[in-house]
């Protein structure tokens, strides 16, 4: 039987942030990628609707650095049907000024990681994994993507390439504990999606790296298959 080795990515930074879904306010890293923000670097080098991407491993490159940061927030949110209705009828603003804040930020420095994945066709798709797998490896050479992949926050911006034959993951191996895995979603009767619920899983760093279980792709709630769109 002929078994395909996982696909594999580097990517690197100079900064990240994998907020912890704990921390409202003030955001605060997790010590290493998330498998939700490990995905959504996948798509935004290589996305088709006929497959999911399943990150199989997460390898930790470079030391476990930290930094304390200054942002400049907002206190709220403005509204996307406010901004709809200032489009329809011409009127109102958003004065940043008037509504902003100063909040800390535990974040990552220096990073560098190498996510092994692979594609799973999704029911009824006629073509062969390997159409994907391939594409996804020429972008990949070609330093091509669909929009530019960050680490965690759009603002921290993240390089990409082959893998390197020297790269080696960290002799770090500890129990990073509950870990945010995804958000799955269930259909609701008039087939939209209902409100997500996070599903977390006990992490552990071995060896420097961070294998992702490969049931959590396979769980159900409510009945319903898990659909991931988080970015953490």
């Amino acid at each position: 039987m002929h078994i395909e080795l996982p696909l594999k990515v580097k990517v690197w930074g100079d900064f990240a942030c994998f907020t912890r879904p704990e921390t409202k306010v003030e955001r605060v890293s997790y010590d290493v990628m998330t498998p939700s923000a490990a995905r959504n670097i996948l798509q935004a080098i290589f996305w088709k609707p006929q497959f999911d991407w399943v990150v199989q491993e997460i390898q930790v490159l470079a030391p476990i650095r930290r930094m304390s940061i200054q942002r400049n927030e907002v206190n709220t949110k403005c509204a996307a049907s406010t901004v709809q209705g200032w489009s329809r009828e011409g009127l109102g603003h958003f004065v940043i000024e008037d509504d902003r804040t100063q909040r800390h930020a535990l974040i990552l420095r220096d990073v560098a990681y190498v996510i092994a994945a692979d594609v799973r066709v999704r029911p009824g798709t006629d073509a062969h994994p390997q159409k994907y797998r391939e594409q996804f490896l020429r972008r990949v050479e070609r330093g091509q993507c669909a929009w530019t992949p960050y680490l965690g926050c759009r603002e921290f911006s993240a390089f990409f390439g082959p893998p390197e034959a020297d790269d080696t993951p960290i002799a770090e191996t500890n129990a990073l504990g509950r870990m945010l895995f995804d958000l799955t979603y269930s259909d609701r009767p008039d087939r939209s999606f209902g409100e997500g619920k996070p599903l977390f899983f006990n992490a552990r760093l071995d060896g420097g790296v961070l294998r992702v279980p490969p049931e959590l792709y396979d769980v159900t709630l409510e009945g319903k298959t898990s659909r991931g769109s988080y970015v953490a």
